[in-house]
């Protein structure tokens, strides 16, 4: 938290959901709510070429997305 702040902080783990999913999970959250997405990029070349789902996340995501490498 930051100092002089409080609040909670959520987790959400979401294995094997296409972005689309993580995207209206994000959307869905309580009003008044502050959403970030974290998500590791790929490391698999093909992903790279064609899309993961950090990139369409990036590109899609109303709310702030950081992607780990």
């Amino acid at each position: 938290m930051l100092h002089g702040r409080s609040g909670q902080i959520g987790v959400v783990y979401v294995a094997y959901l296409p972005s689309v999913d993580m995207l209206s999970a994000a959307r869905d959250a309580h009003p008044g709510d502050t959403v970030g997405i974290v998500v590791g990029s790929s490391s698999q070349a093909m992903h790279r070429i064609v899309g993961s789902v950090a990139v369409s996340l990036a590109r899609r995501s109303r709310v702030p997305v950081v992607v780990v490498p």
